[in-house]
This record gives structure tokens, C-alpha cells and sequence, in this order.
């Protein structure tokens, strides 16, 4: 008996950050219910090619004898329409569930670039401090002075339609929150004293930068980023509405939207109307876990 060692952490029931970190955020219903959806969603959009009943991209595949009908209508093809037809012939449903894959798709491009981008940024100008810290915040102040559907516009409009121009245009409106964020986190833990003594000892910039600066800054940076890849396929679908976005040959959430709403008063309402809720699902069901998720990391909103 003198000789047993002691209990481990595993047998003390220690228990690790994600499982902790997963029964904190079961505790909302409203977040579970609305990671299913962004789950289902996600799922749909991704195997859209083999369950959507057709090619929305397939034009020899769409009859405009079959366009603007009602939901039940059985088309050309065989098949019942189930949410109806848009203006083109495209069997809405069809349409719903590649339009919600391009949105997921240029969401999370344009997050993520949008989240290297700004997070770089930042964390230079915190650890450079001087000269390069001046420049890179009162161009990142600038650029957050305007309102970021005006600034993509602008720059929609100078580059064109297409996913690689709306990409880029709706990283340059949302890098400069990265940008901030990351400055803010990063630029408490520079001031402190182990980081001014670890600067003057010859461990590397890139040493401090990736195992202090950085891993601080995640958390908010999580965060951020759920709520602008929320906010990036909004913008996407508002641009889309107004012609500004992708071709009308995309299915895109915001060209259904848009194409639909001339029919609206005629009673076609389904046009518009499906894609609407697709659209209010999947940026309301981002917005609620990024809610929560902010509510778990930062420990001064713990309930």
C-alpha cells in the first residue's frame, strides 16, 4: 500500500477544456438549437449536388414552360417542385440548396482571409509598436470610419461580378475588425512585464508573437469571426439583391430573393419567399452561437 502511486488527473476526473468548454454551452437550449440548424444547413449545402432533385447550373435542364409555378406543380422533368419554380424554370428547392453552398462558401473564404489578414496585422502592430504600429492602426481607424456596404460597393462595382471579386471585396470591408481585435488582445499582453523581459532576452519575435501574443487573442478572435462570416453572408446576399454580387446565372440566396420580388404582388410570393427563410436561418443561427460562444469565453459575461 505505501508503494501505490497517486490518483492521476484522469482518475480525479479531471476534465478537459472542450468537454468543459461543450457543457457550458449545452446549457442554452436556444445555442443547441441553433448549432442543429447550422449543422443541417451545412450538411444540406454540402451534398446539394447528389440530393438537390436538379442542376440549377444546367441550362438545357430548365424549361421556362415550367417557370413561376407553385409549390407541388409537377415540372417537365417528372419530378414535383416541391417549393415551386423561380422566373427561370429552376426548381426552387434546387436552387435553395446550391444557393445556401455558395453562401457558406464565400461566408467562411471571406472569414477566414478576412481573419489571417486583420489577426497579422494587429498582432504586428502591438508587437512593433513605433512607427509601423501608427501606420497600420490609422489605416485600420480609416477604413473603419466608413460603413462596410459602402466601401463594398465601391469596390464591387470597380471589380465586377464573380466569387473571387466578392471575396475580395468583403475581406477588405471586414479585415480591419480582425485587425482591431486582435490589436486590443494583443496589445494588453505586450505591456506586461513578462513579455517587455522576454523582448529584451534573445528568444525570437516570432517565439513571443505564437506562444504569448497570439494564443491571448484567440478567444475574441473566435468570436469575431463567427459574427463577420454571419455578417459577410449577409453583405454577399445584399449585394447579390441589388445586382452588385454574383451573375444571375449564380444561384446565390440574394439573387432568389431579388428575382422573385417583381412577382410578388402578382401572389408568387414563394419565390422570394423560401430563399428569405433559408437565408434568415442560416444568419440567425450563426449569430446565436457566436453569441454564445462569446458569452463562454469571456468569463466577465459568466452567468
Amino acid at each position: 500500500m505505501s508503494g501505490a502511486s497517486p490518483p492521476s488527473a484522469t482518475s480525479r476526473g479531471a476534465v478537459s477544456p472542450w468537454r468543459r468548454f461543450w457543457q457550458r454551452y449545452r446549457e442554452d437550449w436556444v445555442a443547441v438549437v441553433a448549432l442543429v440548424v447550422v449543422i443541417i444547413l451545412a450538411i444540406l449545402a454540402l451534398t446539394a449536388p447528389w440530393i438537390a432533385p436538379q442542376n440549377p447550373y444546367d441550362l438545357s435542364g430548365l424549361s421556362l414552360r415550367d417557370a413561376r409555378r407553385p409549390p407541388g406543380f409537377v415540372g417537365s422533368g417528372g419530378y414535383v417542385h416541391l417549393l415551386g419554380t423561380d422566373a427561370q424554370g429552376r426548381d426552387l428547392l434546387s436552387a435553395i440548396l446550391y444557393g445556401l453552398r455558395v453562401s457558406i462558401q464565400i461566408g467562411l473564404a471571406a472569414g477566414t482571409v478576412a481573419l489571417v489578414l486583420g489577426t497579422v496585422l494587429g498582432i504586428l502592430a502591438a508587437y512593433a509598436r513605433g512607427v509601423v504600429e501608427t501606420i497600420i492602426m490609422r489605416l485600420v481607424d480609416l477604413q473603419l470610419s466608413f460603413p462596410p456596404i459602402l466601401l463594398a460597393l465601391v469596390l464591387v462595382a470597380l471589380l465586377g461580378q464573380g466569387k473571387a471579386q466578392l471575396i475580395i471585396a468583403l475581406v477588405t470591408a471586414q479585415y480591419a475588425y480582425f485587425a482591431r481585435t486582435a490589436y486590443g488582445a494583443a496589445s494588453a499582453e505586450r505591456s506586461k512585464d513578462y513579455i517587455e523581459a522576454a523582448a529584451a532576452t534573445p528568444l525570437s519575435a516570432r517565439r513571443i508573437i505564437f506562444r504569448h501574443l497570439l494564443p491571448n487573442a484567440m478567444p475574441a478572435l473566435i468570436v469575431v469571426a463567427t459574427v463577420q462570416i454571419a455578417y459577410a453572408i449577409a453583405l454577399e446576399a445584399t449585394l447579390s439583391f441589388l445586382g452588385l454580387g454574383l451573375p444571375v446565372t449564380e444561384p446565390s440566396l440574394g439573387m432568389l430573393i431579388s428575382n422573385g420580388v417583381k412577382y410578388m404582388m402578382s401572389g408568387r410570393t414563394w419565390i422570394s419567399v423560401y430563399p428569405g427563410i433559408a437565408l434568415i436561418l442560416l444568419i440567425v443561427s450563426i449569430n446565436l452561437v457566436g453569441d454564445h460562444v462569446r458569452d463562454i469565453l469571456n468569463p466577465r459575461l459568466d452567468r
